[in-house]
C-alpha cells in the first residue's frame, strides 16, 4: 500500500455516504462495493459527490451526465469517461490508488479527438487537444489526425475546414501556448462542421496498368478536368501516386489543370491545391492518396473566370492572356529557378496596381522572356495584392473585403506554388493574379491613406493595446495607426504576430479571416530573407494588410474560444461552478 491513499472504513462509507478525500478523489459504496472515481464532471468539472447513485449509474446534477460508476465509462459521449482508481480494503480500511488506471493518455486524448471530430463535439475536442499539448505532444501530430479525418469523411473533397486546420498548424511558430491550442481548436472544430453528415469518401481503384509516364498521365488527368470527368481524373491522378511519382511531379500535374481555366473558383481552387500539398508534411505517406484525391471533386462544377463578362468587357482580358501564354509556352526563354536578371521592381509594383492591365500583361510577358524569376515576379503580385487590401477604403459594401481577399490568397498560393515547382503552367497563375488586381482597382477609389509615418516614441506600445482597440466595431484606421507607431517605434514583429494571432483566434473568425492571417504571415517571412528600402516596405504592406482585414472583422460573439478556455481549465484542476 505504499503510496495509496487510506479512505477509512467500509463501515463508514456505508453509514455516512460519498468521501473525498487526497487528490480529488471520491469513494461510494454501493450495492454492497467500494468504487473510487474523479470526483470532478469530465463535462464542466462539477463535483461528483454531489450527485445521485442509482441502479449503477452515478448522473451529475450539473448537465445531467451519467457515468457507469464501475468502469467510469459514460452514457453521454459530450461528457467524456470519468477516470476510475483501483482500490482494495485490508482489514475493514480502504486504500485507494492516486493514481487512475486510465493507461496511455495520449492514446486515450488521441481516440477523444477522433470521437469529438465524428460527432463534431467542440467541447470533447478542445479538452483532447489540452490534454495532448500538456502531454507535450507536438501541435503538428494532433493536426494529423484531423487531416486524416477530414479527408476521409466529406465526400465533396477537400474544403475550408481543412484549410483553416493546414493554415493555423503552419502559423503555430508564430504563437504561444495558448495560441496554439486555439489555432488547433479553431482548425479541428472547422473541420468536424466541415465534415458533419457529409459521409465517408470512398478512394476510386488506381488503373490497373501503372507502367504509363507521367507525361501521358498528366495529358489524361488535364483532359479529365476539363470536361468535368472527376471520376475519370481521380483514377488517373492514383495512379500516378501509386506509380511513385513526386509531389513536385504530382503538384505539377494538378496545378496545371487548376490554371488551364482562368481564376477557377474565384481563386479557391489553387489555394486549396496549395494547402492539400502543404499538410503532406503533417501527415504520414500513406495518406498522400487520400489528401490529394479529395482536391479532385472542386472541379465538377467550378467557375471558370474566362467565362464572366468582367474578364471579357469593357476591355477583352481573355484573348490578350491567350496570346501571351501561347508565347510563353513555344518559348525556352521563361526561367524555372528564383534566379534571373533583375527587374525594376517598383515600376513592376505600380503596374499591377496601375489602370492598364493589357500593358502589365505585355511587361509580365516581357519579363518572364527575358529570363527573370517568376517567383519573384509572384512575390511582387502576392505584395500588390496585399497593397489593395492595406488601400481598401471602409465606405465600401462590407462584403467587398472578401474580393480583395480572395486576389491576395490566389496570388500567396501561385507564389508558394512556384517555390514547389518550376512547371511553366503555373505561370499562368501571375497573370490571373494581375488580372484579378486589375480588376479590383474600384475597390480603392478612394484609396484609404497608409497610416502617416510617425516618428519613433519614447517607448514602444504594448502588444496588448492592440487587443484593447479590437474589442470595438469600425477600428481599421486606429489599428493600422497604432501598428505603424509600433512598428516605428522599434516594436519587434514576434510578439506583434502573437497578438494578432489572438486577435484572430479569439474571435468566432469566419474562413477568409484565417486565411489572411496565413497568408500575409507567410508572405512577410519570405520578405525578411532581404534588407533594404523595397523588402522593408513590403514587410510594413503586409502586416497593415493583416491588421486591416482583422479589425474589419472584430469583434464577433467569442463562442469558440471560450469553449476552449473552458477545456484548459478543466485540465488544470479549477473550479467552473463556483464564481470567480
Amino acid at each position: 500500500m505504499n503510496g495509496w491513499i487510506q479512505a477509512g472504513s467500509v463501515e463508514e462509507l456505508r453509514n455516512q455516504g460519498p468521501k473525498l478525500i487526497k487528490g480529488g478523489i471520491v469513494v461510494f459504496y454501493h450495492e454492497d462495493q467500494v468504487h473510487a472515481l474523479d470526483n470532478r464532471c469530465p463535462h464542466l468539472g462539477f463535483p461528483l459527490h454531489m450527485g445521485s447513485l442509482c441502479n449503477g449509474i452515478l448522473t451529475c446534477h450539473w448537465h445531467h451526465a451519467r457515468f457507469d460508476v464501475c468502469s467510469g465509462g459514460t452514457l453521454d459521449p459530450w461528457a467524456d469517461d470519468v477516470p476510475v482508481h483501483d482500490l482494495t480494503v485490508h482489514d475493514g480500511l480502504i486504500w485507494v490508488n492516486p493514481s487512475s488506471r486510465n493507461g496511455n493518455q495520449v492514446q486515450l486524448y488521441k481516440d477523444r479527438l477522433l470521437s469529438g471530430l465524428e460527432q463534431n463535439i467542440g467541447l470533447v475536442i478542445a479538452k483532447a487537444i489540452v490534454g495532448l499539448m500538456e502531454a507535450g505532444v507536438p501541435g503538428e501530430e494532433i493536426a494529423a489526425v484531423g487531416i486524416e479525418f477530414g479527408v476521409q469523411q466529406r465526400r465533396e473533397g477537400w474544403g475550408s475546414g481543412l484549410t483553416i486546420l493546414t493554415a493555423m498548424t503552419n502559423i503555430l511558430p508564430k504563437l504561444d501556448k495558448q495560441g496554439q491550442i486555439l489555432a488547433l481548436f479553431q482548425g479541428l472544430l472547422h473541420t468536424a462542421r466541415d465534415s458533419a453528415g457529409s459521409g465517408t469518401r470512398f478512394l476510386l481503384d488506381p488503373l490497373p496498368n501503372t507502367d504509363v509516364s507521367i507525361e501521358r498521365l498528366t495529358e489524361w488527368y488535364r483532359e479529365c478536368i476539363e470536361v468535368r470527368d472527376t471520376r475519370g481524373a481521380e483514377r488517373v491522378l492514383l495512379t500516378a501516386v501509386q506509380a511513385g511519382a513526386d509531389e513536385g511531379r504530382l503538384f505539377s500535374m494538378m496545378s496545371m489543370a487548376a490554371t488551364d481555366h482562368f481564376y477557377i473558383n474565384g481563386g479557391h481552387t489553387l489555394d486549396f491545391h496549395n494547402k492539400a500539398f502543404e499538410s503532406l508534411k503533417y501527415v504520414g505517406r500513406e495518406q498522400r492518396a487520400d489528401v490529394l484525391a479529395s482536391l479532385v471533386p472542386m472541379f465538377g462544377n467550378a467557375s471558370r473566370s474566362e467565362e464572366l463578362h468582367s474578364w471579357q468587357s469593357p476591355v477583352n482580358l481573355v484573348q490578350p492572356l491567350k496570346e501571351a501564354f501561347e508565347e510563353l509556352s513555344s518559348s525556352q526563354g521563361v526561367s524555372s529557378g528564383k534566379g534571373g536578371p533583375g527587374i525594376d521592381e517598383e515600376e513592376l509594383l505600380q503596374a499591377l496596381l496601375g489602370d492598364d492591365t493589357l500593358r502589365t500583361i505585355r511587361l509580365l510577358k516581357e519579363a518572364l522572356l527575358g529570363g527573370a524569376s517568376p517567383v519573384r515576379i509572384s512575390q511582387i503580385a502576392a505584395l500588390a495584392a496585399a497593397e489593395r487590401i492595406v488601400r481598401f477604403p471602409i465606405h465600401n459594401d462590407f462584403g467587398d473585403w472578401i474580393s480583395v481577399l480572395h486576389t491576395f490568397t490566389h496570388a500567396h498560393a501561385v507564389h508558394e506554388g512556384l517555390i514547389r515547382s518550376a512547371d511553366p503552367g503555373l505561370v499562368r497563375g501571375i497573370f490571373h493574379t494581375a488580372v484579378t488586381i486589375y480588376l479590383d482597382r474600384f475597390l480603392n477609389i478612394p484609396a484609404a491613406p497608409r497610416p502617416s509615418a510617425v516618428s519613433a516614441g519614447e517607448e514602444v506600445p504594448q502588444p496588448s493595446e492592440l487587443l484593447e482597440i479590437l474589442d470595438k466595431q469600425q477600428q481599421v484606421a486606429p489599428a493600422a495607426a497604432w501598428v505603424m507607431r509600433y512598428l516605428r517605434s522599434g516594436g519587434k514583429p514576434e510578439p506583434l504576430f502573437n497578438v494578432l494571432g489572438h486577435a484572430l483566434l479569439r474571435e468566432d473568425a469566419e474562413f477568409h479571416s484565417f486565411q489572411m492571417y496565413e497568408a500575409a504571415v507567410a508572405e512577410y517571412d519570405r520578405w525578411t530573407s532581404e534588407s533594404g528600402p523595397f523588402a522593408e516596405k513590403a514587410c510594413e504592406t503586409l502586416i497593415l494588410a493583416v491588421t486591416r482585414y482583422l479589425a474589419a472583422h472584430a469583434p464577433t460573439s467569442r463562442e469558440l474560444p471560450h469553449t476552449a478556455k473552458i477545456a484548459w481549465r478543466l485540465h488544470r484542476g479549477e473550479k467552473l461552478f463556483e464564481e470567480e
